[in-house]
């Protein structure tokens, strides 16, 4: 009965239920612990997220935020992509790059920051990070893509004699698509995360992660609630933005390819 009366309700009801259930769990927790340099309250969070808006500076740090964040990961997205389909048909090259990629992949991000603070200026280590965290992801999952192509389908191309533009579109490029489209999804919330996290760690100017660092060394809780709040919700719109985009653009083309 319950799920019949959920699968009824309208998704955008469902989803403000549930915003709703954990915005009263946050009241309670912060009722609870009755300290605002612990848990600022949702009202409180709520006044400010609104004050925040009111001001320009809020956006221009959130644009400055975005550009360095999307900028590396957009770079480690194409660069991914083309190693990804390199690697997979010449061997020599992939077990040439597999021990930096692994490395990349086991280091700790605190690490890279740390590094990055040494040898970059401070304005590009949040584009560094989010290349770093990305260009594995996105070679791995365009690699995995290219080698699950079924050795059938090969076959076949050469029986018919494709021509090399056939075969990567009608072939590899259907066989890349969902490896590429989770690996894309995957990275963009890895990107943010991790962009912010270097923002944090190294203070570009008009940054969100400097915003956190400051409401956290004057203990102004309710700023790094709401600049956290911030974030989620900035992530939320660029997965959605950004995904919608690439699935309109690989739509377009295998319209294109089926012609």
């Amino acid at each position: 009965m319950i799920d019949s009366i959920i699968k009824k309700t309208p998704k955008l009801a469902r989803a403000l239920i549930v915003l709703a259930f954990w915005v009263m769990v946050w009241q309670i927790i912060a009722v609870k612990v009755d300290s605002a340099v612990l848990v600022s309250t949702p009202a409180k969070v709520f006044k400010r997220l609104i004050q925040l808006m009111g001001e320009k500076e809020y956006y221009v740090i959130i644009a400055n935020s975005v550009w360095r964040i999307l900028s590396g990961f957009l770079i480690a997205v194409g660069l991914g992509t083309f190693l990804g389909i390199l690697t997979a048909k010449i061997r020599v090259l992939d077990e040439l790059l597999a021990p930096i990629l692994s490395v990349i992949k086991a280091t700790p991000v605190a690490s890279f920051i740390i590094l990055a603070l040494v040898w970059l200026n401070k304005e590009t280590i949040p584009s560094f990070i989010s290349f770093l965290m990305v260009l594995p992801i996105i070679h791995g999952n365009v690699c995995e893509g290219l080698k699950n192509t079924p050795n059938d389908l090969i076959e076949m191309s050469k029986i018919y004699n494709l021509s090399l533009k056939q075969k990567l579109t009608k072939l590899y490029f259907p066989s890349i698509l969902p490896y590429f489209l989770a690996g894309f999804k995957t990275s963009l919330g890895l990107a943010w995360k991790a962009g912010v996290a270097a923002e944090v760690l190294s203070f570009p100017k008009n940054s969100i992660g400097k915003q956190l660092y400051e409401g956290k060394t004057y203990l102004e809780t309710v700023d790094v609630f709401t600049w956290t709040i911030t974030v989620i919700v900035i992530s939320v719109i660029l997965e959605f933005l950004l995904m919608q985009t690439v699935k309109k653009l690989t739509a377009r083309k295998r319209g294109a390819n089926t012609k």
